[in-house]
């Protein structure tokens, strides 16, 4: 059975912009490696094996995206009042204190874009809940006690 990958449209859009940035750098990586190859011994050409070392990496990129491409299952608009995988939380401490986070798939998660994993435990914590209810996120500083104030 083959994994599926969620991720919103902004995340796939995102990968489609990725591979097409990794195809054109694939051409470069080509041009590079055919000048290499016109200076001689292959054996002590620094240049010809960076330029190696770039196309392995960039064919590998290029193969994970595809894949993720091909696998994909785009993440529709949460149909409940509670939070789910796609939705955008805000949330507040006691002090008014404004949190907001997006819980996406993993592939795509992002905690300094605010976007966190269905499968983190702050996104654990979010899933299901409605607006009005408590949830308490664990940090590094200390517990939290957030209401969920929006859910969209």
């Amino acid at each position: 059975m083959v994994k599926k990958f969620h991720l919103t449209k902004e995340g796939v859009v995102e990968f489609e912009k990725e591979l097409a940035e990794l195809q054109k750098k694939r051409l470069e990586t080509a041009n590079a490696i055919k000048t290499a190859r016109e200076m001689g011994d292959l054996s002590e050409n620094a240049e010809y094996q960076s330029a190696r070392q770039d196309q392995e990496r960039i064919e590998g990129r290029m193969d994970e995206i595809k894949h993720i491409l091909a696998n994909v299952q785009i993440i529709a608009a949460p149909k409940s009042k509670a939070v789910g995988l796609g939705s955008t939380v805000t949330l507040k401490d006691s002090k008014g204190k404004e949190l907001v986070l997006q819980v996406v798939g993993t592939i795509e998660a992002d905690p300094l874009a605010q976007k966190i994993s269905d499968e983190s435990p702050i996104g654990q914590a979010l899933l299901g809940k409605k607006q009005g209810e408590e949830v308490e996120i664990t940090r590094p500083t200390g517990n939290t006690t957030y209401t969920v104030a929006e859910i969209r």
